[in-house]
């Protein structure tokens, strides 16, 4: 197997100072596109995510790296690739049948992606490069639930590289690449020659299924393992076979190796200190579905 040592990271080289984790349910969006984030329901999953504003907005990166999965919008059945990286100056926000949500169209970071894309593909993954991608729910609620609302005509206020993890269709990538790929994210984004603050977000989850025998599965006890394994045994988590997933967290669970795609980049993978734990909640319900969310700090790096 090939060495990868930590690249020597100077003070005017990208750094990644942080991961963020979080599910991304599209009736996130809807309440709070409608105005429902102070009813019953959805206020303690809004309640939840009030840390996580307050953070950001203290420590908010120049560039997002979001690592997201596309529901059938940029990507149909005819083609669907494993990984694939947005390397647009900007990124249109998809018509999932209602319309585009109501938030502002997504400003890329072309250079660092190109960057990105150089140094995966030298390092054997097979990325495909989306110069045109729209995205849909997947990227858009996370932006909301750690910005809040922005109008329409707005910006966000960072730059996003969104990088697209096929978890629709089988064959899906295992958690021992998507945590090898984040590894591999780490060391390209610390070989840009640009002192740029990044994070790198992993998205989707929890535990939730969408039809079937089984539709409405939360495996509670799973997801919360889940979470303590995902910050103090990644390597040993990464192993977890994908059937595992499906059977313990429902056909959609499969979502969570994209939390590995985030949690590779973090510093201990590379030799570094443990992260920091800024946040951890989970809430049941939300569109039948369990809420994940995890805030980890480079505890080397301060921002």
């Amino acid at each position: 197997m090939r060495k990868h040592p930590e690249p020597q990271t100077e003070h005017a080289m990208a750094q990644i100072t942080a991961s963020v984790y979080t599910s991304h349910v599209p009736a996130i969006g809807a309440a709070l596109d409608h105005g429902k984030t102070q009813e019953p329901y959805w206020q303690p999953v809004f309640e939840g995510y009030q840390f996580a504003k307050e953070w950001v907005a203290a420590r908010c990166p120049d560039v997002v790296v979001l690592v997201y999965n596309d529901h059938a919008t940029a990507f149909g059945p005819e083609l669907v690739p494993t990984f694939a990286l947005g390397t647009a100056a900007e990124f249109p926000i998809a018509d999932e049948g209602f319309g585009p949500r109501p938030v502002p169209p997504v400003q890329g970071h072309p250079e660092l992606a190109a960057h990105i894309a150089q140094s995966l593909i030298e390092e054997d993954f097979d990325l495909t490069l989306a110069n045109r991608l729209p995205v849909d729910h997947g990227l858009t609620v996370p932006l909301s639930l750690m910005f809040g609302e922005q109008p329409v005509t707005g910006q966000w206020p960072v730059r996003v590289i969104p990088l697209a993890v096929n978890v629709v269709q089988y064959p899906v990538p295992s958690g021992r690449r998507c945590l090898a790929l984040g590894r591999a994210l780490r060391r390209a984004v610390h070989g840009f020659p640009a002192p740029l603050n990044v994070q790198v977000w992993g998205t989707g989850g929890m535990s939730h299924q969408l039809q079937g025998r089984r539709a409405g599965l939360i495996n509670r006890a799973w997801d919360q393992q889940f979470i303590d394994r995902l910050i103090f045994e990644p390597e040993a988590l990464a192993a977890v076979p994908t059937v595992d997933y499906v059977r313990e967290a429902g056909s959609e669970g499969i979502e969570l190796v994209m939390w590995l795609v985030a949690r590779g980049a973090m510093g201990d993978l590379a030799g570094q200190p443990p992260p920091r734990l800024a946040r951890r909640f989970y809430h049941v319900p939300a569109s039948n579905t369990a809420v994940g969310h995890l805030i980890l700090e480079d505890p080397e790096i301060r921002t």
